[in-house]
């Protein structure tokens, strides 16, 4: 491979990475034939699967690795415990070469049960099923360890070494150990705890090695019902402890319920001009299988015909024959020996939305790729998007903000900002002195510069905005619109961005009485109005803090006798600020205001410092 070749396979990867979310999930690297070399985990996707092509990688294995990624996919799940199961689950079905690699070479690790008299159970890299059951190998130590702690939780299986018979119990040949004082044991070596009861907690512990928690579940159930009805509270309430803790551990560690076996889950999500059908295969409570798939919409095709042909490509693609097909809705098909399935709650409901929001993802990967292409795009995505949302008779093409800026009634300034294309044009920022208002008034500070700006864009015949938007509430959109509406008979959309408790902008207004939009605050649109609003905020103390800046530059300069109006104007233009004036020196005033003129400010400045010194 040239060097060419390979900046174009790496600019290509990066691209992806932009794209992947920072959610918890399970990355899969392909190489050049599309096979996977690399199953991963991750809490934050885009954080992870960035950092093998950060330039100060130096780990060898991870610079091989990288050498032969040519594509990347991934799965996103609600936590990082179903990632790391997820992830588990992909390395048992592909293999993938790289992933060995990646560990050193090393084993994975195994739990293996003895076939003692009293069982043990522990992790181990060595299989030798002479001494006992072995359950795994795990991929991951963090989701083996859950489950040895889950185990030593419910059941405290001894952790000794001793080669314990069933004659040197009866003969009292053992003592108690530590174990047994702080409770993680519960003696059996010493007839503390029968061997009935040890064994029944060990078979326990193996229906958690195979993953049959819910079946478990049940049963613990059942016994504390058992229990209570025989009036035996006391150990009805020590198997309702085991209850709650594995139902804990069950409801943070399973993607799926192990009751779930080969079946399908079928999802689609779509636009006006293209379908998104994203598919899972789901094997003894695990999901297998990820995918998603585009269709282009050629003729107005309704959701559930594309996901009819969906569900019949991706079935052959992958050579499925899952006897149960989980569906949003019910296609208009029958295949033969196949039961389609809406679920309305638990475990396959809980499937669906995760196939849902895979599929919802693969659509804003793919959105976000077309928009880096055609940044336009995404511009007009938005505007149709708030167009939407207010229900605007056209698009917001122009978009107009107002806010004032005043100390206690002085140096009262105000400032517009227009957005186009959802973008700033700052060459049509507009900045206004008060002139009408006396102290701080700001609703009428703001009714007066509206009524400024809207009555000579009509006399000028400009183009008027598509939106106004006030940097305030319901009083702020109240003056506006007896300006807009009442006075100039204008038929502007007027918006409003109101703050909470915390000076936070928390939502949008619009209508009259205002109403409050539903808009996540998280969303790019409420990012692009929050924009819209930091940068009129901005504009006008940019601008109040010029004006008080250059009064007391102008109130300074008055002071100095022999100084007039044209010599002080000449020096603010010129040098913008006091603190420039005072640090210049005598030549620099001479070549702007002349050296007999020169010599007078610069003694003013410097002999008055020097005083101070003196004084001080």
């Amino acid at each position: 491979m040239t060097k060419d070749e390979d900046d174009k396979r790496l600019a290509k990867l990066k691209e992806i990475v932009k794209r992947i979310p920072g959610k918890p999930g399970s990355y899969q690297f392909y190489d050049n034939n599309k096979t996977i070399i690399y199953v991963g985990k991750a809490k934050n996707l885009k954080a992870r699967v960035s950092s093998y092509f950060h330039s100060e990688v130096d780990r060898f294995k991870t610079k091989v690795l990288v050498s032969k990624i040519w594509d990347i996919s991934y799965t996103v799940v609600n936590s990082e415990e179903d990632a790391l199961l997820l992830e588990n689950s992909l390395i048992k079905k592909y293999k993938p070469r790289y992933n060995v690699l990646l560990k050193d070479g090393k084993t994975y690790p195994s739990i293996c049960v003895t076939k003692e008299y009293l069982p043990r159970i522990f992790k181990t890299r060595t299989i030798n099923k002479k001494w006992g059951t072995y359950y795994g190998p795990y991929s991951h130590i963090g989701s083996m360890n859950a489950i040895l702690e889950i185990i030593k939780e419910l059941y405290c299986p001894r952790t000794c070494r001793f080669p314990i018979t069933e004659e040197g119990i009866e003969k009292g040949k053992y003592k108690v150990c530590l174990d047994y004082h702080i409770k993680k044991c519960m003696g059996p070596c010493a007839g503390k705890q029968t061997y009935e009861e040890y064994q029944k907690n060990i078979n326990q512990a193996r229906e958690i090695l195979k993953g049959n928690t819910r079946h478990l579940l049940r049963d613990l159930k059942d016994e504390m019902l058992q229990l209570s009805d025989q009036l035996r509270f006391e150990e009805a309430e020590e198997v309702k402890h085991r209850y709650i803790a594995l139902d804990g551990f069950v409801s943070k560690s399973e993607v799926v319920s192990n009751t779930i076996n080969n079946v399908d889950v079928f999802t689609i999500t779509s636009d006006e001009k293209m379908a998104y059908i994203n598919y899972l295969h789901v094997s003894n409570g695990s999901i297998n299988q990820s995918f998603t798939i585009e269709y282009k919409k050629m003729l107005n095709e309704t959701d559930e015909e594309l996901l009819q042909l969906g569900i019949i490509e991706l079935r052959e693609r992958f050579k499925s024959d899952a006897k149960e097909v989980i569906v949003p809705v019910e296609p208009d098909i029958e295949l033969e020996g196949i039961k389609f399935t809406i679920p309305k709650s638990g475990d396959k409901k809980t499937l669906l939305e995760l196939s849902a929001m895979n599929g919802k993802q693969y659509k804003f990967d793919r959105l976000k790729q077309a928009e880096k292409l055609n940044p336009e795009q995404k511009q007009v995505r938005l505007m149709k998007e708030l167009q939407e949302k207010l229900h605007l008779p056209t698009l917001p093409y122009q978009i107009e903000c107002f806010d004032n800026s005043n100390i206690s009634g002085t140096d009262a300034v105000a400032a517009c900002v227009v957005f186009k294309k959802m973008k700033p044009s700052k060459s049509d920022y507009k900045r206004y002195n008060i002139k009408t208002v006396v102290g701080p008034d700001d609703y009428a500070s703001m009714k007066e510069v509206v009524s400024r700006r809207y009555s000579r864009l009509i006399e000028e015949n400009q183009p008027l905005p598509n939106l106004i938007i006030a940097d305030g509430g319901k009083g702020q959109m109240e003056v506006i619109r007896e300006v807009i509406q009442d006075e100039l008979n204008l038929d502007i959309p007027i918006g409003g961005l109101a703050k909470n408790d915390r000076h936070r902008t928390n939502e949008l207004l619009y209508g009259f009485p205002p109403m409050s939009i539903q808009l996540k605050t998280d969303s790019e649109l409420f990012h692009v109005l929050t924009q819209l609003q930091d940068e009129v905020h901005r504009f006008a103390i940019e601008f109040h803090r010029n004006k008080r800046s250059k009064r007391a530059l102008q109130s300074e300069l008055d002071n100095i006798k022999g100084i007039g109006p044209k010599t002080r104007d000449a020096l603010i233009d010129k040098l913008k600020t006091t603190r420039r004036i005072k640090e210049a020196t005598e030549q620099e005033l001479t070549e702007i205001i002349g050296k007999a003129k020169a010599e007078i400010v610069y003694k003013h400045f410097h002999d008055n410092n020097e005083q101070e010194k003196g004084e001080t």
